[in-house]
């Protein structure tokens, strides 16, 4: 199914709207910093023009003074509005150790007539998102990178999956319909970068850029909830409504599984051993198969959230509203995507996140540890 061969929907077109009025503020914004630049060049040449023909010292001297600091500030602002796109996270996914995956991924980018992603990775996240990015960080081609994380492999079928891969291309086939393409995508985010940038870096500055970029983040937040919407539609179209809906009501909640029942009884050992008993990452399919009651927690995580308005992401009841899909029951356990796709790779990519896990808990696991040991010895002498 080709974007380009059909009506666009109601919703996409208000989403192009304010993508072109945002990408204006953003185009209007790079043309300010590039006149400024231009400014300050010209004004430091007429500086030393002037300080090249005056009579005096004097005179020399202040006009070379002042061309320098004028070069001087050009070039902080030139290194200022430099912000690069981020990077993609995770593990890189050759297509030759997961042919079939990269297979399905490229029939899918084919049927919404998108070029195949530049990269595949795969990350520690409950999660999975599109990257844009210019290929140089600030300049270059805008490549894409496909992030799948591998606890959300683990906790969906492979039909799950799929939507959820649909979904995330949808936001691609969006973008690009939208000003400028996948352009005018990287423009909108630089100039909210840029923003951030310059508060975290001159902190005297925030309550200014609070009130003068107000309206642009705002618009940037509601962008990407519509954007949400978008996606869904779109992947609705490709593989079914009730399928993403299906899709929707089980990454809830396993996700709060993940959140509230596995992770915390993998903690809960730093009280008793030095190091865990076992691999959370290794063990995760094994722990979501067999430790996951889906009936306990279906309709879990389908609130409207506390964020409201300025939160990126609808909630999932909002979502499968938009859908006109109904909360579904549990669907009975099937092949998970990771065990379909990965199973060769699954230990060496466990193995790879279980280290970096413990690199990150490891020093917060032994003091815990030591705690507990300590609060169990003093227990026993005053028993």
């Amino acid at each position: 199914m080709r974007s380009s061969c059909r009506r666009r929907s109601r919703l996409e077109i208000v989403y192009a709207r304010l993508a072109r009025r945002l990408t204006r503020v953003a185009l209007a914004g790079c043309l300010a910093v590039a006149l400024v630049v231009a400014g300050g060049l010209g004004l430091a040449i007429w500086a030393l023009q002037a300080g090249w023909y005056a009579e005096q010292a004097t005179w020399r001297t202040l006009y070379g003074l002042g061309a320098a600091l004028t070069i001087a500030a050009v070039g902080y602002l030139l290194v200022l509005v430099q912000v690069p796109a981020p990077q993609p996270r995770g593990i890189p996914l050759a297509p030759s150790v997961a042919g079939a995956l990269h297979y399905r991924i490229d029939k899918l980018a084919q049927r919404l007539g998108l070029p195949p992603p530049d990269g595949v990775w795969i990350t520690d996240e409950m999660n999975a998102a599109v990257l844009q990015r210019p290929r140089w960080g600030c300049v270059g081609r805008i490549e894409s990178h496909l992030m799948i994380g591998l606890p959300l492999a683990h906790c969906l079928s492979r039909r799950q999956f799929l939507a959820v891969l649909a979904h995330e291309f949808g936001h691609l086939v969006v973008q690009r319909q939208a000003a400028w393409g996948a352009f005018g995508a990287h423009l909108r985010a630089w100039w909210l970068r840029l923003a951030d940038r310059i508060a975290v870096r001159h902190t005297w500055l925030e309550s200014w850029l609070d009130r003068r970029w107000r309206g642009y983040t705002l618009g940037m937040f509601r962008l990407a909830r519509l954007e949400e919407f978008a996606a869904d539609a779109l992947a609705a179209r490709l593989v079914g409504r009730r399928l993403l809906g299906e899709t929707l009501v089980e990454m809830s909640a396993k996700d709060r599984f993940l959140r509230e029942d596995y992770w915390p009884k993998v903690l809960a050992q730093c009280s008793t051993a030095p190091e865990p008993r076992f691999r959370p990452f290794r063990e995760m399919g094994l722990g979501v198969s067999a430790g996951f009651n889906a009936h306990s927690v279906v309709n879990v995580g389908f609130g409207e959230g506390e964020d409201g308005a300025v939160s990126l992401h609808p909630s999932p009841a909002q979502r499968l509203r938009a859908l006109r899909v109904p909360t579904c029951a549990a669907v009975p356990p099937e092949r998970s995507a990771a065990t379909h796709y990965l199973s060769d790779l699954l230990p060496r990519l466990s193995w790879a996140f279980d280290r970096h896990w413990w690199r990150l808990a490891g020093r917060y696991w032994r003091r815990s540890y030591r705690l507990a040991r300590g609060e169990r010895q003093r227990a026993a002498r005053r028993g």
